[in-house]
């Protein structure tokens, strides 16, 4: 019986240690833990102050090329026959270089938008995102997972 007794303990011991608090961290809904502001609506809230545009690089690396080629030479080696899949190869690999050159230039040179942020808290933050979520200067939005969404 003894032995029953400690087992039992020893188990809602474990139990209890496993067991956690409420939540008071990152997206907690209340205030920010360490004293910060007592007038905090949503710590991972905020009004967007400023957006930027910025414009990336337009040069390539030449990655998109090789793997354009790539695919490009293994989809025209299904084509034909002897000299004829021989050169539905060539041409497929130049095609697909070509068309992967341009593709990863594209992707490059597509804008990105930094967003300038006040949050609930006082902190100031700047996000970059690809788009812009139907989001304006004075928007209230919340960052999730480093994405601004707006709370409407």
């Amino acid at each position: 019986m003894n032995l029953r007794n400690l087992f039992v303990s020893t188990l809602c011991i474990g139990l209890a240690a496993c067991a956690t608090g409420g939540g008071r961290g990152y997206g907690y809904g209340g205030p920010p833990p360490n004293g910060q502001s007592q007038n905090v609506r949503c710590y991972d809230c905020g009004v967007i102050e400023r957006i930027e545009t910025v414009y990336g690089n337009s040069s390539a690396s030449g990655g998109g090329a090789v793997l354009g080629g790539i695919v490009g030479g293994v989809l025209g080696n299904q084509i034909g026959k002897g000299d004829g899949r021989k050169a539905a190869t060539v041409v497929g690999a130049v095609g697909g270089a070509v068309a992967g050159h341009q593709i990863e230039k594209n992707v490059k040179s597509a804008p990105t938008y930094d967003v300038f942020l006040r949050m609930d808290d006082g902190r100031r933050i700047v996000i970059n995102q690809r788009n812009l979520a139907n989001v304006a200067p004075g928007d209230y939005v919340r960052v999730t997972n480093n994405q601004i969404v707006p709370l409407r």
